[in-house]
């Protein structure tokens, strides 16, 4: 199984990029993120006429997650248990907040529960969104462990933009992200939860660092500065982990006109 995840930042202006990709890369199963459209405006005839299936969840014209895929799609789950929510007036994460956003989806293809994750970006330090964002982090990590005691052998992959760089050769510069998101230790530190819940990161074993990052942003020049970040993972339960046996990311998705600002994660596992 060839699985890829893709932070997209708006499916229907890249869909043509997305359809070239599953071609040229040949993947089973696609997870997305930030499709930014509601369901009934995502392109399901596209993926349709390349043969995959697809969930969505989209609520409005912000995040949005999907999985595409051409060797089933079962058991779709809309969120994970006890996912919190963000009440935007309050400014408080709440388990029983008006919206849980669209920032986490789950199907079974190919015998693997894959689940296509929006972390939270977190906003600032001192930002009520940065609270969400590790409370969020923290059900998701409850759930991953009680999957895993309910079912060692379970083969799981948690994929997506987690929006956390886990060390310090995730980022271009330290002395940049220093007092910011995505570096700070609460946030690495729910990152090496999963880890030590059992989970791997598959792709460091295949693409050791520094240098190797899968978001660059937009401005001043940062993707042929080579001014990136690695925050998108595949996360792969430990029987699925023994079965990776190659991963990438493919950077030829952030060159040119249209891409987005992140580039895909792929990785291949013998299932």
């Amino acid at each position: 199984m060839r699985l890829a995840t893709w932070n997209v930042n708006s499916i229907r202006s890249r869909l043509d990029r997305v359809a070239e990709f599953l071609d040229r890369q040949d993947i089973d199963v696609l997870a997305i993120q930030e499709t930014k459209c509601r369901d009934d405006q995502f392109p399901f005839e596209r993926f349709d006429e390349l043969g995959y299936e697809v969930a969505h969840l989209g609520i409005n014209q912000w995040n949005g997650v999907a999985i595409a895929s051409r060797v089933g799609l079962k058991d779709v789950e809309f969120a994970f248990p006890n996912q919190p929510g963000f009440d935007k007036e309050a400014g408080e994460s709440l388990i029983s907040a008006p919206v849980v956003e669209s920032r986490a989806l789950g199907a079974t293809c190919g015998g693997v529960r894959v689940w296509s994750l929006y972390v939270p970006n977190g906003r600032a330090l001192d930002d009520p969104h940065y609270t969400y964002k590790l409370e969020w982090l923290a059900a998701l990590r409850e759930n991953g462990a009680c999957w895993l005691a309910e079912d060692p052998e379970a083969k799981i992959a948690l994929v997506g933009d987690w929006n956390i760089a886990p060390t310090d050769d995730d980022v271009w510069s330290v002395d940049f992200f220093e007092n910011k998101t995505h570096t700070s230790q609460p946030e690495r530190d729910a990152f090496q939860s999963f880890l030590d819940t059992g989970f791997a990161d598959v792709m460091r074993p295949f693409a050791p660092g520094p240098g190797i990052y899968t978001y660059w942003d937009y401005t001043q020049l940062r993707f042929p500065r080579k001014e990136g970040m690695r925050i998108d993972f595949i996360l792969a339960s430990p029987t699925l982990a023994t079965t990776a046996t190659d991963a990438v990311v493919d950077r030829e998705e952030r060159k040119g006109k249209g891409a987005s600002d992140h580039a895909p994660v792929i990785a291949e596992f013998t299932v």
